[in-house]
């Protein structure tokens, strides 16, 4: 039997079996039977140098992280042009020997390995600076951790998650309102999560698409030679066909065939051409590579009778028209509503009720409008909003016109603000989903947020709702409870001000050393003043605690809440200095808390080395990576840990 595939087999029994004993105190096979095939694994992985995830012999730790450090790509990632014309693909492939593979839809992402370990994997994000997810990656399900090639190998691919993962997950969503659209959402939140025990439990799996640098490797000019070695190593390659205009037919009719049937989303093909030295020839424009093209599949389009437009309020007050009409087939499911996004669009389709609308799904998951063939344009747009009934008014921005509630008091506007109040990144109490809510607060069991912290009050009243009961109730007066605790830039993040996202709560809290009245009392030009916070941040940031109501709900809140409190330090030995953290560390816990040391000692920590980076840490002072790199060319001290706490004066 093949290695690998042995590998992979061992794995899931190995892990069942020691989940079984240790975390359910129960035996499904004895000590022996289990050391037996424990003993095999090891063998497997010492013969073939490839150690794949989840293997019980490299446990990896969870960690949680502040926030995903950035960082440039050493080459851009290159957006490929596209065609939904197959003789365009043919005129395109030629005579060339060319790799026809799925474009899988997910999250791209670039693996660097050195010594045989990764060492870090990044998110293709613009295509010049992506997000570091190496914490995240080393839980994927099939990404190696260990390598037999130990130059540096970087190389590029997707992370996905299949449509049958996608429907557990959300199944065990309540709220109905809070699942995830399409698995490629859910891959990208779950790709990008600060804790990587959440990843891990959403099966994430990487597939391979390109290799970027193979260090002292001869591949004979040849990409497939390429995939091929990549498959040796352990990876999980993209399925591909060779192909030539000769024979494209017969493999484009392979993958329209299969993509009906595969568990995975794909929104099309890539092809590539195998001659390597000839694609590098071509070179790109501005916009595309030339050794590489993709076909996107031709929109499957049914035609419906518009019934209904339904409004649909948001917490920003934005309402966004949904079309409602006659269900129709598209792409392997019923589909009865599509969102039309804005007047501006709706304007444009001239929709009225009972006219002819062709709808598809684009990249063929999301429902929208194609065309109106009778375009009556009888629609009256409403004045007032559809769940408070006040007024509600056309407003134009960047020529963009959209509906808006006028009432600040709306209850559309208070449920979508309390989703965001109880999410995970702000207090995280667990328990209140969109739902939930809904039905507190058209009771009238919440006004503001630190009604939440008394609601104990209705105590008889939840229990006997639907869905609810003692256990229901007891499990949210915990998490409740739970969430007292918690710290001012949580509590900053949590109230919805507009453009205060989770990082800026943290960079004004720390400006203003945690003290709550001079935060909330500051003008706009001290907060404007503060690095990375413009005039934009500092005008709705200003304007939210000068609103008198507003100042009012946030004393009733902080009465109920309990802040950790911030070390601060009086020596701030690092105070103008900034520092660009990589590789492993050794004398912190792990970056975050070695972030964490800096910024409580006035340091600034940031993801990419720049002219203004005072200081780079590295352990691995002399190696090739690409931070390394960028310090030496603007003259950046490199710095190990011990360099670094010398220096700090530890």
């Amino acid at each position: 039997m093949d290695a690998r595939k042995r590998m992979k087999e061992l794995i899931p029994i190995l892990t069942q079996a020691a989940k079984a004993y240790y975390q359910e105190d129960r035996e499904i096979m004895s000590n022996l039977e289990y050391d037996k095939l424990y003993d095999e694994l090891v063998k497997l992985e010492e013969e073939t140098g490839i150690t794949l995830a989840g293997s019980p012999t490299m446990l990896v730790g969870y960690e949680a992280l502040e926030e995903l450090p950035k960082e440039a790509h050493e080459t851009p990632m290159l957006s490929l042009d596209k065609t939904k014309d197959r003789e365009a693909l043919r005129s395109f492939i030629g005579t060339h020997k060319t790799l026809l593979s799925w474009k899988l839809d997910g999250l791209t992402i670039v693996l660097t390995y050195r010594e045989g370990k990764l060492e870090k994997a990044v998110t293709r994000g613009n295509g010049i600076i992506g997000e570091v997810i190496t914490n995240n990656a080393r839980v994927f399900r099939n990404i190696p951790l260990q390598i037999q090639h130990k130059g540096t190998l970087v190389l590029r691919g997707e992370a996905i998650i299949t449509y049958s993962d996608f429907e557990k997950i959300n199944a065990q969503i309540e709220d109905v309102d809070a699942r995830y659209k399409n698995p490629r959402n859910l891959c990208s939140g779950s790709v990008r999560q600060l804790n990587n025990e959440i990843t891990a439990k959403r099966n994430v799996n990487f597939y391979a698409f390109s290799l970027v640098q193979a260090e002292g490797v001869d591949f004979k000019n040849s990409v497939e030679q390429q995939f091929l070695w990549l498959q040796n190593q352990g990876f999980d390659v993209v399925e591909y066909r060779a192909v030539t205009a000769e024979n494209l037919d017969e493999a484009m009719d392979y993958f329209e065939h299969q993509v009906t049937r595969n568990d995975f989303p794909s929104d099309g093909l890539v092809a590539l051409y195998d001659d390597i030295a000839y694609g590098a020839s071509l070179g790109s424009t501005a916009k595309f590579p030339r050794n590489a093209f993709a076909f996107k599949w031709k929109d499957e389009i049914r035609e419906s009778i518009l019934r209904e437009i339904e409004w649909s309020p948001s917490r920003t007050g934005l309402i966004n028209p949904v079309a409602i009409f006659d269900p129709v087939e598209l792409e392997g499911t019923t589909v009865s509503r599509a969102s039309v996004h804005n007047i501006s669009i709706l304007k444009e389709l001239q929709l009225g009720i009972g006219d002819k609308i062709q709808v598809y799904k684009a990249n063929m998951i999301i429902p929208q409008i194609a065309e109106n063939l009778t375009r009556s344009g009888n629609l009256e747009i409403p004045h007032i909003c559809p769940v408070c009934k006040e007024e509600a008014r056309v407003l134009k921005t960047n020529e963009v016109e959209a509906l808006y509630c006028m009432n600040p008091d709306c209850q559309a506007k208070k449920i979508k603000s309390f989703t965001l109040f109880v999410s995970r990144d702000a207090m995280n109490i667990d328990g209140l989903s969109e739902a939930t809510l809904e039905k507190f607060i058209l009771k009238g069991f919440i006004r503001d947020f630190g009604d939440i912290f008394e609601i104990q009050r209705y105590r008889e009243q939840i229990v006997e709702m639907d869905g609810f009961g003692e256990k229901s109730y007891e499990n949210l007066i915990s998490s409740i409870e739970k969430a007292r605790h918690t710290t001012l830039p949580r509590v900053i993040y949590s109230l919805g001000i507009a453009n205060i996202g989770l990082a800026n709560a943290k960079v004004i809290c720390r400006e203003f050393e945690y003290d709550v009245e001079s935060m909330i009392h500051a003008t706009a030009e001290e907060i404007s003043a503060i690095e990375g916070i413009g005039p934009v941040i500092a005008k709705t940031f200003t304007e939210y605690f000068s609103e008198e109501e507003n100042l009012k709900k946030f004393r009733h809140l902080m009465s109920h809440l309990e802040l950790e409190e911030v070390k601060k330090e009086e020596k701030q030995s690092l105070a103008g200095k900034q520092f660009v953290i990589t590789g492993s560390v050794e004398h912190f816990a792990n970056r975050a808390q070695l972030k964490e040391f800096i910024e409580q000692r006035g340091g600034k920590v940031t993801g990419s080395v720049t002219s203004k980076t005072n200081y780079l840490i590295n352990n691995d002072t002399t190696s090739n990576s690409s931070k390394n790199k960028k310090a030496k060319e603007l003259g950046v001290p490199i710095l190990s840990e011990e360099d670094f706490i010398e220096m700090a004066g530890v």
